[in-house]
């Protein structure tokens, strides 16, 4: 059984690791794609960066209704549904010819796709994984992202090497059967929650009591708290700054600081380079904060406010980079991927912490809906905005840096735990 378990634990991980390795694929090539679709089709950078708001929102609605089927029937279905849906959003999305059409290929079957697969993955792995194992773990998982944003940075950028027109069409076609191959492959080696396998999780919490019955949580009682929420807005300003970043900063090098859309390139990709490591690196350290700490809920705070601290300190080093400064480009693009490796993961962490693992799909699935319905689709929207207003991306990344000191303020006031769960097992002795 020993073995049986560690065979299923390895699995989830590696479905989990092709599920965001397509999932960050859409957002990888996102900033090297929407330039030549721009030129191509004559449409302005804040109505291509619609597109990708038009797919933040879908993703948020997707994760809330893929939240409510993980915890009954787990990943599988969802990654065979993602497999088509992941595949068709890139392959219809090539063969538009219309703004309005862009947008709903775009951003209804991408969106939809993306949201199924970052609930699923993240879902999963904290199942199988808690207290001092889940970082890691999920570190080693969210490696796919980092690996994505590389290989396929790498193949859009020789796809478009030298190309005209409408070279973008070929490479998203690509993309689609590259994502339907791996979202298969995950959908086969996907498994279902430790229990219903007569299984337990890995790792256990500091403080925590084996003997004592996890709390089952209700959706209502849960956001009748304020963790969930404190963690909600933590992440959701983490978001908006992230994604702006994410999707304009290839242009900032190359309007702003006159750099060619290779160099750009380049220098973004050292992100997911960078990341590859730090993903399941900084995972290790993130365990062991936990291990240090008097419960795993405090432990994942302490990291919560540390990684909006570096994604401040990497806006401040774009907004110093000059043309001759690539080397505070690089640093800014290695911080960048050090924040990368905290904040997603821990938010998750913090939350399943907090309200346990029984239903953490569905408290997730909404606090999803929330973050990424608000935070992903404003923040590329305002990037966007405000270079056609300003005519430079400084503001931009002004912007992103003040979103990711509101949230160091939002993860200070995490809570370490909830008595809602507490009062109610009172209530029921009580009763008896």
């Amino acid at each position: 059984m020993g073995d049986k378990r560690k065979l299923y634990g390895r699995l989830v991980v590696a479905a989990s690791w092709l599920a965001l390795f397509c999932l960050f694929g859409y957002r990888a090539t996102f900033s090297i794609l929407k330039v030549p679709m721009s030129a191509d089709m004559g449409w302005t950078q804040a109505e291509v960066t619609l597109g990708y708001s038009f797919m933040m929102m879908f993703y948020a609605l997707a994760a809330f209704f893929c939240g409510m089927i993980l915890d009954k029937w787990g990943t599988k279905p969802v990654y065979f549904l993602g497999a088509i849906l992941g595949a068709a959003g890139f392959y219809v999305t090539s063969m538009v010819h219309s703004l309005y059409a862009y947008y709903a290929a775009y951003g209804i079957l991408a969106g939809t796709a993306t949201g199924m697969l970052w609930v699923s993955s993240t879902i999963s792995i904290r199942k199988w994984y808690v207290g001092k194992t889940y970082a890691k773990m999920f570190g080693i998982a969210f490696a796919g992202a980092p690996m994505s944003q590389v290989v396929m940075s790498l193949f859009v950028k020789q796809s478009l090497a030298g190309a005209q027109g409408d070279a973008w069409r070929d490479a998203m076609q690509l993309l689609g059967v590259l994502t339907l191959f791996c979202l298969v492959i995950a959908a086969l080696l996907a498994k279902k929650s430790p229990e219903q396998y007569g299984m337990e999780p890995f790792g256990e919490a500091p403080g925590a009591s084996k003997a004592k019955k996890e709390y089952v949580w209700t959706v209502k009682e849960a956001f009748s708290t304020y963790p969930v929420w404190g963690v909600i807005l933590t992440f959701l300003t983490s978001m908006l700054a992230e994604f702006l970043v994410w999707t304009q900063v290839v242009s900032y090098w190359t309007s702003d600081l006159g750099m060619s859309l290779g160099s750009a390139t380049n220098l973004y990709i050292t992100i997911g380079i960078v990341g590859i490591f730090s993903m399941p690196i900084m995972g290790i350290i993130a365990d062991k904060v936990v291990q240090s700490s008097s419960c795993e809920a405090q432990g994942r705070k302490r990291m919560l406010v540390f990684g909006p601290l570096t994604g401040v300190i990497a806006c401040g080093l774009l907004l110093l980079q000059t043309p001759q400064s690539t080397v505070l480009g690089l640093i800014s693009c290695f911080i960048f991927a050090v924040y990368w490796a905290v904040v997603p993961g821990g938010v998750v962490g913090y939350t399943g912490a907090v309200y346990g693992r029984a239903t953490l799909g569905r408290i997730w699935g909404l606090a999803t809906l929330i973050v990424m319905g608000v935070g992903p689709f404003i923040g590329p929207l305002i990037g966007g905005y405000l270079k056609d207003a300003s005519g430079s991306y400084t503001y931009s990344i002004v912007f992103a840096m003040c979103a990711f000191v509101v949230s160091i303020l939002f993860a200070t006031s995490l809570p370490l735990s909830t008595d809602v769960a507490v009062r109610a097992e009172e209530a029921k002795v009580s009763a008896h």
